[in-house]
């Protein structure tokens, strides 16, 4: 089974660049940039137009320095954008967030679901000219499963692997795995070169080491504190690149702003959706939105003033989303009511995007007076909390923003509210640690998702899930959610899936708030790499080239 993990370094982290002047919910409203665009009309593309030519060298810039090229140690945003460039997986996600077959022609499963067999390419060559062998296929799959390897949760179904054939490694799992080839497509499916991995030792992934992989690009260098290069492979067993070298530099805040406005940065990917809306006014730059499972989200704590779930759902009733959207975030986040962005429906989107349509009654965009009155008759029912609901948060834009107004809803329905904010560091210790969170009832948070599949979501909600704060429990919840999780023919787990989110939504296990998309703030005279999530995954600087024109 699968569990979904919150990285800070990934996920939506609004940085603390306070772009001043005040709006709405108690929201500071961006400026230096454009107006804030409508957030109901944010339209999210896969892709940028293509390229019309090659590009000799881009640079791009990362907010932070990896700590290591090894993503099996050091598992961060900044090593993903660099190597998903040069390492390859045995599935490969798309732009649009569905996945296919790639350093592996194929898997069938077998045993009711219970063995999963790679046949894998024959024509697969590392950077050291060396094949790709089931061999290496077995150890890489063994060394990410093993304990304290950043994906080893991926593998805590399977019971055994091994090779079956020359160019085949079969997969045995406690029970069928609908996760399972989502994951090959992560970081959990890459497929290193043992030989250069073990000569490396423990110094692989840090400068001066060569990478130990197949892909499009190989590692040129690193300089510690400086830069890191990646260039074309020249013997690359696939199609070649269009743009042949890229520079990775870094930056934080006003520097990273001020890079993409002066020039000396050709694009980067912005975590933040504050500094995009700095930069939407640049007639020099573009900005894509795409696709993303990047949500943010108010996670109730057991502490007292949320345990019950009509006050939780009377607290969605009253929020401001498209307040909070648009006097926070410049609109470029979409108020959501489920607390996964639309980038998980790699399948079956027809039927996830009419459920979450579904859900606008119990997440509304903006309260309507109904829904405050529906809101004000829960609370009524339930009792209003005797003490202030403590809200925490740290001095982030994004979370001063929705701290200010998760204060306000709750105030408009007679509930008294106060906010502990508290240093970034302490504050991400609200994730891991029930000791840090114990006083406050509600986190402003954020979360993500790697799998472009809402189940690799919702067991966040099972009763014994170490991130069901508010200590939800349910026998046919858990029994959907682990039906779901086995069940490998898309279109049935789509329904249960469905089924499920009605359920997390309803009881406000966590309680939606908007959807981040992916944002990429690119150089006008280049256009063509992937626009969504699946940069994090995908090779996207293959596809980066001149513009026509």
């Amino acid at each position: 089974m699968t569990t979904t993990r919150r990285r800070a370094a990934v996920a939506v982290v609004v940085a603390a660049t306070l772009l001043a002047a005040t709006g709405c919910a108690g929201a500071d409203r961006p400026t230096g940039g454009a107006a804030p665009v409508d957030a109901s009309k944010l339209k999210l593309d896969a892709t940028t137009p293509a390229a019309n030519g090659p590009l000799t060298k881009a640079n791009w810039l990362l907010e932070n320095e990896p700590d290591s090229l090894d993503l099996d140690s050091q598992g961060s945003s900044s090593g993903r954008i660099v190597l998903t460039n040069v390492c390859e997986r045995l599935y490969q996600l798309q732009p649009d967030m569905t996945t296919k077959p790639f350093l592996a022609k194929k898997a069938v499963t077998s045993d009711g679901g219970r063995k999963l067999t790679f046949t894998l390419r024959d024509d697969v060559t590392f950077h050291d000219g060396t094949k790709m062998t089931a061999d290496d296929v077995l150890w890489s799959l063994k060394r990410h499963a093993s304990k304290d390897m950043e994906q080893s949760d991926e593998f805590e179904n399977v019971t055994s692997m091994k090779k079956t054939a020359s160019n085949q490694v079969t997969v045995t799992f406690e029970a069928p795995d609908a996760m399972f080839l989502k994951a090959m497509a992560g970081d959990a499916g890459i497929v290193w070169n043992k030989a250069q991995v073990t000569k490396s030792g423990k110094e692989f992934g840090t400068p001066g080491q060569p990478d130990a992989c197949s892909g499009p690009y190989e590692l040129a260098g690193w300089k510690s504190g400086d830069s890191i290069t990646i260039r074309a492979a020249k013997d690359y067993w696939g199609k070649q690149p269009l743009t042949r070298q890229v520079v990775f530099h870094w930056a934080t805040d006003s520097a990273f702003v001020n890079a993409l406005k002066t020039g000396a940065a050709d694009g980067a990917y912005a975590d933040a959706p504050n500094t995009a809306a700095a930069l939407r006014a640049d007639k020099d730059l573009k900005q894509y939105y795409g696709p993303s499972t990047a949500s943010l989200v108010l996670i109730p704590t057991d502490r007292g003033g949320l345990t019950d779930p009509r006050i939780r759902r009377a607290l969605s009733l009253a929020l401001d989303r498209r307040g909070i959207a648009e006097s926070g975030y410049g609109g470029l986040v979409q108020p959501w009511a489920s607390p996964v962005g639309s980038g998980a429906w790699g399948y079956e989107k027809a039927e996830f995007a009419a459920a979450q349509k579904k859900l606008d009654g119990l997440a509304p965009a903006s309260p309507s007076d109904a829904d405050l009155a529906a809101a004000k008759k829960l609370v009524k029912a339930a009792g209003a909390p005797t003490d202030p609901v403590v809200i925490g948060a740290d001095a982030s834009q994004g979370r001063t923003v929705i701290a200010n107004a998760t204060r306000a809803a709750l105030q408009s329905i007679g509930i008294r509210a106060e906010i502990k904010t508290v240093p970034p560091a302490e504050f991400e210790e609200f994730y891991s640690d029930p000791t840090a969170r114990a006083d406050i009832d509600v986190l402003a948070g954020d979360w993500y998702i790697s799998k472009a599949d809402p189940m690799g979501f919702y067991d966040n909600g099972l009763s014994d899930s170490s991130n069901n704060w508010v200590h939800y429990k349910s026998k046919t919840y858990d029994a959907q959610v682990k039906q779901a999780l086995s069940t490998l023919d898309d279109t049935k787990r789509a329904a249960l899936a469905v089924d499920v989110q009605q359920k997390f939504v309803e009881s406000a296990v966590w309680i939606p708030l908007a959807q981040v998309p992916t944002i990429l703030v690119l150089n006008k005279k280049l256009t063509g790499p992937t626009a969504s999530q699946a940069y994090l995954y995908y090779p996207w600087a293959t596809q980066l080239g001149v513009r026509k024109g």
